[in-house]
């Protein structure tokens, strides 16, 4: 079996622009095997109706991404629980029979995204190890193998502290060779401390960080384009919408920017496809050049750099297509927009063929298979056409069961927003209650097959010098091995290179063939470890996180400076000051979106300690901002203008925060004191006070909370959210007795 699939592969490659390798009949990607939305499969059903004709099974479980299918298993990531209780999850099906096999919860945190919006990304399914990967709405990354077990996990938001937002947009993770890539933006330390759109690859069978790269520029908000790898003139790019408005690409296994395309004043959320040597994109906000809002368009792919107009080779301006993507049918191209009208296009030309109405409003995507389009809508019907080359035939029309997922009590026709996915002979796609396969009863469904993705090998000289791993978070007198890998100007890896030169910047310790041994000095630091090659140089960047406990009174750090070692506190605008004659930590006054901020200062694996902070709070136009201390993913919060003392893990689900009442002056100093600790029956306590600064400490704790669905570990931190500024001082991290 893994001979025919890896012929197949081979005959495929040259006809279609991806390179996924996978069994015939896997939907491994949320866009399909080669993440195009098209399935080369036969037979493919034309008409079902609810009351069994053509209905292989139904399950009662909705979503919001797309299912993947890798052999006989079905993954669908969600929300399980409810207010207090709520978290995200990866269910696991048998795909022929719809029997549930095992379901992995992971609770949130330190995240602004909203109840309704969790579950957002499809998880990705390997067809080398069978292993599926989840990027949740919290940016953890979990790798968990065909049967539920955890293998790894990376908290994106404690090592690169992402701008999350009320909008929950998340892009779903892509597997690449050895890969699982993710992307998001962030704002972390020294030259990646702007807020931007940043690609994180990593090892996918141990979580190490490979490549971080920033194609664009400063985001205007999250976004959930999804990428495509694509092979355009020999050479392999991944290409993906920005949320700095640009149609952006990289060399998938280095991460090396290769051209941004600026095009929206929002950011791109739909996918890219190919044709040849041009890409094709979309998006339904305002235009640069107009207030026109939407366009269609297709760019010269096998353009460097920043590009402009000249790259465009067609467009259709006024076209809204923000939220669906497209799928290329030999010279015709179908995308549906945002009031839900399905067109077809020409693909040389952009000239409009047809157009078929599917509702109001639109989100999922189209895919493609057997001469057949499969999509639903948030209208809550799901359809089945035949496209033609002047017109849509509808063979299938069903409309969904009545939901209560309208406003207040209304019952609406179960919306459908995330595509279908197409393996063995079925359709299968999710609702808002209801996970639907469309088909025959009986697949030739199977388990799951190794197979290897052929990844074609570099030729001529280096042109890149890859130090993996990339990211590293390091205590004092720990020794790492890191490799110097190297990479021809395809982006095609040649070899490992032992004789690289090592040297480090700003980091105290020795390296010397890829092994760097960290000083012993029990001191806070973040650099680079470079290796060199000829002309060529990669490098690797590393923060050292001092032991506890810490005692942090910022005497010892110049004005304007901060510990290099702390996460985004140099995007929010965190620096030290003096203030009365003392030094302590300012975070600016600011009334842009940097004055809400969250700053990690340690590693995400650590438990059970008390995090003390002092906090000032200035008044002005009688308003006060807000100023907390984090402890394992639980932050305690002096809100100014509400005063109160609240302890929450994830603020936008307020039935999970406990709070007390609390009377805070301006310009006063107050104590924090965060105490998180793992309890016996698998559970978190967690206990919080506050106190004047001139007050001696009470014995009484004013928050004392046990979470039944605990956070077990998580980085110590800072929050603030202060148009005016607020002040730290004596900064205390101790492990508790």
């Amino acid at each position: 079996m893994m001979r025919r699939c890896a012929l197949l592969f081979i005959c495929f490659s040259s006809l279609i622009p991806a390179q996924q390798t996978g069994a015939v009949g896997d939907w491994p990607d949320w866009r399909g095997p080669d993440r195009d939305g098209i399935s080369r499969e036969k037979g493919l059903p034309e008409k079902w109706s609810l009351d069994g004709q053509g209905l292989a099974w139904k399950a009662p479980y909705g979503g919001r991404s797309t299912p993947v299918v890798l052999g006989d298993h079905l993954y669908l990531e969600n929300t399980a629980g409810a207010r207090e209780t709520e978290q995200e999850r990866l269910m696991c099906f048998n795909a022929d029979t719809g029997k549930l096999l095992w379901e992995y919860k992971f609770s949130l945190y330190q995240s602004d995204v909203p109840a309704h919006r969790v579950g957002w990304a499809s998880p990705v399914a390997d067809p080398e190890t069978g292993n599926v990967y989840s990027f949740g709405v919290n940016n953890l990354v979990t790798a968990l193998t065909k049967d539920g077990e955890k293998l790894w996990e990376r908290s994106i938001t404690e090592e690169f502290s992402p701008f999350t937002t009320h909008g929950g947009r998340t892009v779903s993770p892509a597997i690449d060779g050895n890969l699982v890539i993710v992307s998001t933006p962030t704002s972390t330390w020294g030259t990646q401390a702007n807020r931007t759109q940043r690609f994180i690859a990593m090892n996918k069978r141990t979580g190490e960080i490979v490549w971080v790269s920033t194609p664009g520029g400063r985001p205007y908000d999250t976004s959930y384009g999804p990428m495509n790898i694509a092979t355009v003139e020999g050479v392999r790019l991944l290409l993906a919408g920005g949320s700095d408005g640009s149609a952006m690409a990289m060399k998938p296994q280095t991460g090396e920017p290769v051209f941004n395309l600026v095009i929206a004043k929002r950011g791109l959320n739909t996918g890219i496809v190919v044709n040849g040597k041009y890409a094709i994109a979309s998006h339904g906000d305002e235009n640069l050049d107009s207030n026109e809002m939407g366009m269609l368009f297709a760019f010269d792919a096998t353009r460097k750099g920043k590009l402009g107009k000249d790259a465009i080779k067609w467009s259709v301006p006024g076209f809204v297509g923000g939220f669906s993507s497209a799928v290329i049918d030999g010279d015709r191209i179908y995308q549906a927009d945002n009031a839900g009208n399905l067109f077809a296009f020409d693909v040389e030309t952009g000239h409009e063929l047809w157009k078929q109405n599917l509702g109001t409003v639109q989100k999922a995507s189209t895919v493609f298979g057997d001469g057949k389009i499969y999509i639903g809508s948030e209208s809550g019907k799901f359809f089945i056409l035949r496209p033609h080359a002047d017109r849509c035939e509808v063979l299938s029309e069903v409309e969904l069961p009545l939901s209560d997922t309208g406003l207040v009590s209304q019952k609406i026709p179960e919306p459908v927003v995330a595509a279908a996915a197409v393996a063995r002979g079925r359709v299968y796609f999710v609702s808002s209650d209801t996970l639907y396969a469309i088909g025959p009863k009986k697949t030739a469904g199977h388990p799951w097959t190794p197979v290897v993705q052929a990844m074609e090998p570099g030729q001529g000289d280096p042109a890149w010098v890859q130090v993996e791993p990339t990211e590293l978070v390091l205590k004092p007198g720990q020794t790492v091995e890191l490799h110097a890998r190297l990479f021809d100007a395809a982006g095609r890896f040649l070899r490992e290179e032992k004789s690289a030169t090592w040297s480090l910047d700003h980091l105290k310790g020795t390296v010397a063939d890829g092994k760097f041994e960290v000083a012993a000095d029990p001191a806070g630091q973040a650099g680079l470890i470079k290796a060199s090659v000829g002309s060529l140089t990669g490098e690797a960047r590393a923060r050292v996180i001092p032991p506890l406990p810490w005692n942090e009174t910022f005497d010892e750090y110049p004005v304007g400076s901060l510990p290099p070692q702390w996460v985004s506190a140099q995007a929010g605008q965190f620096q030290v000051a003096e203030l009365d004659g003392q030094k302590v930590l300012e975070k600016k006054p600011t009334d842009t979106l940097f004055k809400r901020m969250r700053v990690f200062m340690g590693p995400s694996d650590w438990s059970n300690y008390t995090v003390q902070a002092d906090i000032r709070i200035p008044e002005k136009r009688r308003q006060m901002g807000d100023a907390g201390i984090v402890a394992q993913r639980y932050t305690l919060v002096a809100f100014g203008n509400n005063q109160r003392l609240e302890m929450n893990s994830w603020q936008p689900e307020v039935a999970r925060a406990a709070a007390a009442p609390f009377a805070w002056k301006p310009d006063t100093w107050y104590r924090l004191k965060l105490r998180v600790e793992n309890t016996a029956d698998g559970k978190t306590r967690i206990r919080g006070k506050a106190w004047a600064v001139a007050d001696a400490e009470p014995d009484g704790w004013l928050i004392d909370r046990t979470d039944p669905i605990p956070n077990k570990q998580g980085s110590p931190g800072l929050f603030a959210d202060a148009q005016f500024g607020v002040y730290f001082d004596n900064l205390k991290v101790t492990p508790n007795q």
